[in-house]
C-alpha cells in the first residue's frame, strides 16, 4: 500500500497592630535563581514546525504571553510560516522572524539559533515541535521510512535540544527547552510503530537531557498531545480508514468516542495552553517530565 508522510496588583492592606508578622524566610541567592531568572525586558523563543497545526497555535499563544519569536518550518511551508509571522507582528505587536530549515540537519539548527539570538536577543526558550507521521504496517516499512522518521522526530529534537542548550550555557542565564512527544510515547498504536518508537525516544532523551542540564539552570520537559484535529491526524485518519474500509472521519470519530474520556477530539489550542505553562515561571520546578494532554486516553 502506498503511504504518505506529512512533515510536517497587588493591593495594600494595613496590618493590625496586635497581629505579629511572620518572619520572612530568605533563601540563598543560588536557590532563588536556580530554575528561574528575573523578569526580563524581552523573552525570546524558537518554535520549530510552526507554520500550521500545533506549532502555529503555540506561536500565537506565546505571542499573547509576550514572547518574541523565531518561527521555523521547512522551505515548502514558507507561505504558512510567514503568515504566522505577520499575524504575530500585526495582531500581538511582538517581534517575529521566520527561519526556513530542516531540523534534521544540525548545522541548519545551529545557524537558526544564532540568527534568533542575533535578531531577537538572548534565547530563553526552545520549542522543538517539528515532526512527521506515517501510517504503515511494521513489516511493510522500508529502511528509508524508518530512517526518515528518526531523522526528523529524534535527531531533529536532539539537534534543537543540543543547539539551544549550547547557546543558553554560553549566555549563562539558564533557560527552558521543550520537546514534542505524543501519547504514543506511553502507549503505541498499531500501524504507527516507527512513529511510536520515535516519540518514546523523545521522552527518554528529554529525561536524560534534564539531568545533564540542571546544573546550568536549564529545564527540559516535553508535551504529549493526543488525537488532535490537525492535518497530521487527518492523514492518519484517512490512511487507517483505507486499511479497514472506513470512510474519511470515521476512524478519528471512533477514537474520540471510545478512547477519550472527555469525549471530543483535541484542538491545537489545548496543547498550546500546556506549552504556555511549561514555558512560564509556574513550571520552574519541573524538569524531565513529559506532560500528557489528551483529554483522558493515557493516565499517568
Amino acid at each position: 500500500m502506498a503511504s504518505r508522510t506529512l512533515i510536517n496588583t497587588a493591593f495594600r492592606r494595613r496590618a493590625a497592630p496586635s497581629v505579629a508578622r511572620a518572619p520572612i524566610t530568605r533563601f540563598p541567592k543560588h536557590v532563588r535563581t536556580a530554575f528561574s531568572t528575573p523578569e526580563q525586558k524581552r523573552r525570546t523563543a524558537i518554535i520549530t514546525g510552526s507554520g500550521r497545526g500545533i506549532g502555529k497555535a503555540i506561536a500565537i499563544r506565546l505571542a499573547q504571553d509576550g514572547w518574541d519569536l523565531c518561527l521555523n518550518d521547512i522551505p515548502s511551508n514558507k507561505g504558512d510560516v510567514e503568515s504566522v509571522v505577520n499575524e504575530v507582528q500585526s495582531t500581538y505587536n511582538r517581534k517575529a522572524i521566520s527561519y526556513l530549515a530542516d531540523v534534521s540537519d544540525l548545522k541548519h539548527v545551529e545557524a537558526m539559533v544564532e540568527e534568533s539570538a542575533g535578531s531577537l536577543g538572548p534565547l530563553n526558550l526552545m520549542v522543538a515541535n517539528a515532526g512527521i507521521a506515517q501510517v504503515k504496517g511494521l513489516l511493510d516499512l522500508s529502511e528509508k521510512d524508518f530512517r526518515r522518521m528518526f531523522e526528523v522526530n529524534v535527531f531533529g529534537v536532539y539537534n534543537c535540544y543540543r543547539a539551544a542548550a549550547a547557546k543558553m550555557i554560553e549566555q549563562g542565564d539558564g533557560g527552558k527547552i521543550l520537546g514534542c512527544a505524543s501519547i504514543v510515547a506511553f502507549k503505541p498504536f498499531a500501524l504507527l510503530s516507527h512513529y511510536s518508537a520515535s516519540k518514546w525516544a523523545v521522552r527518554g532523551l528529554t529525561q536524560a537531557m534534564a539531568m545533564e542540564m540542571a546544573k546550568h539552570k536549564i529545564t527540559v520537559n516535553a508535551y504529549a498531545p493526543g488525537i488532535v484535529g490537525t492535518k497530521m491526524w487527518d492523514l492518519i485518519d484517512e490512511e487507517l480508514g483505507n486499511m479497514v474500509g472506513a470512510k474519511k472521519g470515521d476512524t478519528i470519530a471512533k477514537y474520540s468516542g471510545e478512547l477519550i474520556a472527555l469525549g471530543r477530539t483535541s484542538v491545537p489550542e489545548d496543547v498550546s495552553k500546556v506549552v504556555s505553562f511549561l514555558a512560564g515561571p509556574d513550571s520552574d520546578y519541573m524538569t524531565g517530565q513529559t506532560v500528557v494532554v489528551d483529554g483522558g486516553i493515557i493516565f499517568t
